[in-house]
């Protein structure tokens, strides 16, 4: 995924991991030749509109609903069509009441404006000062709240956070690993994180009964432990 910085200092552009300490304690418990991050793409305030996520300042946070509001306004005096013209007023409220976007309009609404593009229409994580200073957990912050998650695998080669979104399924989950095993998916075997901490491991896991085999519909919980079944 792609987070934006808008007047967010002290980042450099470009791939970053998400240090999350879950991947530390799975690598302690699981032995594997690495252990591989999850990661995410920090761009410039130049693909604000392309990014799946936007970081900002409390200050900066002002500016984006102003660029909004600016486009807003200048929609509504082209005298746009009745659907987008109520849509668009219904954004205007929100926008002045310093509300985002996002979250504030029915389905028919968003797609009444669906030609245009608002920054404030996609996650936005707003940032404290002391949390620049803690950059790593800051992009993990962003990472969750622009509706990411993510599952191990584990043990060989790599002990390995695969970044998905929330709500996604086994099956979507496997896609992303190889396409191979999304076509010839036979089950997902998955040990929830708490349970594999509990016992102690994947094999201690095992032994006590907390895996579990889930169908292609599975929706994929944060941290799953998974490995998934497939004919090749």
């Amino acid at each position: 995924m792609k987070i934006a910085l808008f007047g967010v200092p002290g980042f450099k552009l470009g791939k970053h991991n998400l240090k999350d300490p879950r991947l530390d304690q799975a690598h302690e418990l699981v032995e594997a030749d690495k252990k591989t991050h999850a990661q995410v793409e920090v761009v410039g305030e130049e693909a604000l509109l392309e990014a799946d996520a936007i970081l900002a300042t409390e200050e900066s946070k002002a500016d984006l609903i102003l660029k909004d509001l600016e486009f807003v306004e200048t929609r509504l005096g082209r005298d746009p069509q009745p659907a987008e013209r109520a849509a668009l007023l219904k954004i205007q409220a929100l926008l002045e009441a310093e509300r985002f976007m996002l979250g504030g309009l029915l389905p028919e609404e968003l797609q009444a404006v669906a030609a245009h593009s608002f920054y404030t229409n996609k996650p936005i994580t707003v940032s404290t000062a002391s949390e620049l200073q803690a950059p790593d957990a800051l992009l993990l912050r962003a990472f969750k709240e622009a509706g990411y998650i993510c599952f191990l695998t584990v043990g060989g080669k790599e002990n390995r956070a695969w970044p998905i979104r929330s709500g996604t399924t086994a099956w979507e989950a496997a896609g992303t690993i190889h396409t191979d095993i999304q076509k010839g998916f036979i089950r997902a075997e998955i040990i929830s994180f708490e349970d594999f901490i509990a016992a102690g491991g994947e094999t201690q896991a095992k032994r006590a009964g907390k895996q579990r085999l889930e169908t292609k519909q599975y929706v994929m919980q944060d941290y799953d432990l998974t490995n998934f079944r497939f004919n090749k």
